[in-house]
Parts: C-alpha cells; structure tokens; sequence
C-alpha cells in the first residue's frame, strides 16, 4: 500500500471499546485496543495515501452477536429470542444491526471520495451507548 500510494484499512472493534462492562473487561479492552492501534496505523499511512479507520457497531445478528446478546442478557427462563429481545431493546431503534449494514459503511470507506476519512472510530449504534 505504502509503495503503490494507495490503500484502505478498516478494522472492526465495538461500542465496547468505549463503554465497559462488569461482565467484559477483557473484550473492551481488546476492542479498545484495535481502536488505538489504528489511530497509529492511519497516522502512519496518511502521508502515503493510506487510510485507517474502525468501525465500531452495537449488537449485530449474527451467530457471534446472538451468543453474546444471550450471555449478557442471561436470566433463569430465557430462550434465545428473548434474550435478543432484551439486548435490541436498549438501542433506540429497537433492533440488532445487520451484517451488511456494517459492509455498507465498509464500502464507503474504501472509495477514493473517502480519502480524508481516516483515523476515526465510526460507531453504529443508532444511539445506543452500548
């Protein structure tokens, strides 16, 4: 990328990386890690027309996200549907994100009209803190 002027770099973290929980310490600060190296990889590669940045989203349906929507949200009777019932109701929009949202915003990044975005940590959230 440095050689040939160009290049796109997005790491995926999570919300997690800026709010914590008393159930996932180790995993807010590894996403808070990916959040802070990539501010040093986009300040190393601006000079060269490298990009860096990472998108950080809220809960995502997908197996991973399901499993953790579960485990946070674990009580004596819950079933899967209503633990995620439970986790997507603390989000504004009252839902969980989709995989291809995230690949959306993905997109954006790697155009050439998104050259001056870089390191940024870019949440999807719909406003929820977590």
């Amino acid at each position: 990328m440095l050689d040939r002027g160009w290049g796109r770099i997005i790491n995926i973290a999570s919300t997690a990386a800026s709010v914590g929980s008393t159930t996932s310490g180790a995993y807010s600060a590894s996403k808070a890690g990916v959040v802070g190296f990539s501010r040093c990889v986009a300040l190393e590669g601006a000079p060269h027309g490298v990009t860096c940045n990472t998108i950080s989203p809220t809960w995502v349906s997908t197996g991973f996200g399901v499993k953790w929507m579960q485990e946070v949200c674990k009580t004596e009777n819950a079933n899967e549907d209503e633990a995620v019932r439970q986790a997507t109701a603390t989000n504004p929009q009252g839902r969980a994100f989709e995989a291809h949202e995230i690949a959306a915003l993905a997109l954006y990044l790697c155009q050439d009209n998104a050259r001056a975005m870089t390191m940024q940590d870019l949440t999807l959230s719909a406003g929820s803190l977590w």
